[in-house]
């Protein structure tokens, strides 16, 4: 079970942080810089850009657990 816990962390913790730098770097290549003095519109949106990409990437790496553990529980029967 420990196991477990750290292999959901690990892959939450990737999955989150590699959504959030494809989202940074798709606000680059916007034109948006997350790192722009003040609260612009093009600071705000690269920030939505980073918190989208964090949020799916997480959401892809809870798919993909739940994808490995349907697969082992298959090949157990």
């Amino acid at each position: 079970m420990k196991n477990n816990l750290w292999l959901e962390g690990v892959s939450d913790a990737i999955g989150f942080v590699g959504g959030a730098l494809l989202g940074f770097w798709v606000g680059r290549l916007l034109g948006l810089d997350i790192f722009a003095p003040g609260y612009g519109n093009a600071s705000i949106g690269a920030i939505v850009l980073v918190g989208l990409g964090g949020g799916l990437g997480l959401q892809v790496a809870r798919r993909w657990r739940a994808r490995q553990a349907a697969q082992a529980k298959d090949a157990k029967e």
